[in-house]
């Protein structure tokens, strides 16, 4: 049980609770074992592993004050003061739906999260525009715009000043914008996929080009925003409009045929019962999104503050990442319906003109432009090989890196910090086995975000005077940043 780090502590290691760990470590890893033996095919054994490991993990002995020393020794020493602060937080955490991660009081949006300097400069019924305030005197005269994924708030790329990739990319020189998506409501009801791109990452093109005064700009998706991204360029291209000189990808899938544990949940019965009651409109709640994202890792994720919350009574600390991971958004019925048929199930982006958006057959091989593809080692919820296919579906010349750690940490490696590692060829060889790609790669110690800013730089586009004003006359400012939808918290 040494390794465990649910019964790392002191108490576990003597007597029956020792017994009782040790042999619940057994089992598990019998029933995990005796899962992955079953004949099936790939997505039935996927989900009996799924479904097992769900079994497993809820059924440790960790989880129940009776069989868990460590809860019973706090209660005991404080007289019983764990377990009446234990059933406090678990009211409250019943009365907000959801299990509490992190102090959400310490943090405050505008205030010590998402506090970089700017100005909303355009707003529609889907998004807002933020041009932030240059740090240098010069800039790049192509600009950035940053494209977040929109079943989560934008500031996970502007947490706070030493992990706020934001801030990193205005202190290189480069003028930043960032599109910020409206929390859905009712009155959104009825939004579709195209509306994301044409209100969406259109709309958020031509402000920025006008501006800017660029008609070529550099362009960023992470994640879901990377697969809008994907899906608005190539219908663009079939317009003949180019409208970007780079574009960067973070943890992005264009390619769902190896869409990881998420998968898992993907059939076409899952699908037809989501069309039937979100197809023709209504909301799909983002809190219903946070318990699927966190039950792809119930031991980190649920159990885990499950026992520190309710069975030790204590409080769950401060951390800037989980409190944006608990501020979930809605999405329009209509719009996730589609995206789960036509790219989770039937997998048609990747697909040349087997998918039509804005009326245009869709050919990710049109987007004929540089690309910088980021993917992280230990992703759960868009696995680096997945991410990795991005590179045989795209025109243009290619760079892949692969990051250390997952979705969120892997992606958000401060080059203040300059921790981690990350992965690259030279030059780049791009086999359509990732596996071989990464045979051939060498790691290189520290923050990825400085490869890639060496990547941009190739792309500004010359030099200018940082402008001294925010928008334009077109474009006045609305806001201060970070602007009022990002604020609008879920029902």
């Amino acid at each position: 049980t040494a390794g465990d780090k649910r019964f790392s502590h002191d108490a576990w290691r003597h007597g029956p609770f020792a017994m009782a760990a040790a042999a619940y470590l057994l089992n598990a890893e019998f029933m995990t074992r005796i899962a992955a033996l079953v004949e099936a095919d790939k997505k039935t054994k996927d989900r009996i592993r799924f479904a097992t490991e769900q079994w497993v993990d809820a059924a440790s002995p960790s989880n129940f004050l009776a069989s868990n020393p460590e809860a019973q020794q706090r209660m005991l020493e404080s007289g019983g003061e764990s377990l009446r602060q234990g059933m406090e937080n678990l009211m409250h955490d019943l009365a907000a739906g959801r299990i509490s991660q992190t102090d959400e009081t310490a943090f405050e949006v505008g205030r010590n999260v998402a506090t970089s300097e700017g100005a909303v400069v355009f707003r529609n019924d889907l998004m807002e525009i933020i041009q932030y305030k240059p740090m240098t005197e010069r800039v790049a005269k192509r600009p950035l715009l940053m494209v977040p994924p929109c079943i989560n708030k934008f500031y996970i790329l502007d947490l706070q000043p030493d992990n706020s990739l934001v801030r990193h990319c205005l202190a290189e020189g480069v003028q930043v914008f960032m599109l910020s998506w409206r929390n859905v409501d009712e009155s959104m009801s009825q939004m579709t996929w195209d509306d994301y791109l044409e209100i969406g990452a259109i709309e958020a093109i031509r402000v920025v080009q006008e501006i800017s005064g660029q008609e070529a700009i550099n362009l960023l998706g992470f994640c879901v925003g990377g697969t809008i991204v994907g899906a608005t360029l190539a219908a663009l291209a079939a317009r003949q409009i180019y409208p970007i000189a780079s574009l960067s990808l973070l943890t992005t899938l264009l390619d769902f045929s190896h869409p990881g544990v998420l998968g898992v949940f993907i059939d076409e019965h899952h699908v037809k019962m989501r069309e039937q009651s979100l197809g023709a409109g209504g909301v799909m709640r983002g809190k219903e999104l946070a318990a699927t994202f966190s039950a792809l890792r119930p031991n980190d994720l649920v159990w885990h503050y499950f026992v520190n919350n309710y069975l030790k009574g204590e409080k769950p600390a401060a951390f800037d990442l989980l409190y944006w991971n608990a501020d979930s958004t809605n999405l329009p019925g209509p719009m996730f319906a589609w995206y789960l048929r036509h790219m989770y199930l039937q997998n048609q982006l990747c697909k040349p003109h087997q998918l039509q958006c804005l009326g245009e057959s869709i050919d990710l091989g049109a987007i004929d432009v540089p690309s910088y593809i980021f993917a992280a080692r230990e992703d759960h919820i868009v696995p680096w090989h997945a991410a990795y296919l991005s590179t045989q579906h795209l025109g243009g010349d290619k760079r892949f890196v692969l990051g250390a750690s997952g979705h969120i940490a892997g992606t958000i490696n401060s080059a203040k910090r300059n921790r981690r590692s990350f992965w690259t060829a030279e030059p780049q060889h791009l086999p359509s086995d990732p596996d071989a790609w990464l045979a051939a790669a060498h790691e290189e110690q520290g923050s990825w975000w400085l490869d890639w800013s060496q990547w941009l730089a190739q792309f500004a586009g010359g030099e200018r005077a940082a402008p001294r004003v925010l928008g334009s006359a077109e474009y006045q400012i609305l806001d201060p940043a970070p602007g009022p939808y990002v604020k609008q918290r879920v029902s």
